[in-house]
């Protein structure tokens, strides 16, 4: 990734506190009880710290498959000897 890992973090957290602000905004309008309000706040934080994390990782993972693809097509010695997932199940 192009960011290291406590800057991912540190998004993550701010994204899942902005839409917590928001859903906070928006559940304090309707007339619900105070203290499903405060439930469905911090579910939506949590949903959208965990979201964020898996999608960091995802887009980790299709990183490390480019790369290993693109290192492991040339012939000589800069050939990478690891194959990738789908060079694997590929063959």
């Amino acid at each position: 990734m192009y960011i290291s890992r406590r800057s991912a973090t540190f998004r993550n957290v701010s994204i899942s506190t902005v839409n917590g602000g928001i859903t906070l905004i928006i559940l304090l309008i309707a007339p619900l009880g105070l203290a499903a309000v405060i439930i469905n706040t911090l579910l939506v934080a949590v949903s959208t710290y965990i979201v964020a994390s898996a999608a960091d990782r995802v887009i980790l993972w299709l990183e490390l498959e480019q790369n290993a693809e693109l290192t492991s097509s040339g012939e000589g010695e800069y050939r990478s000897r690891k194959k990738s997932y789908l060079q694997r199940w590929w063959r």
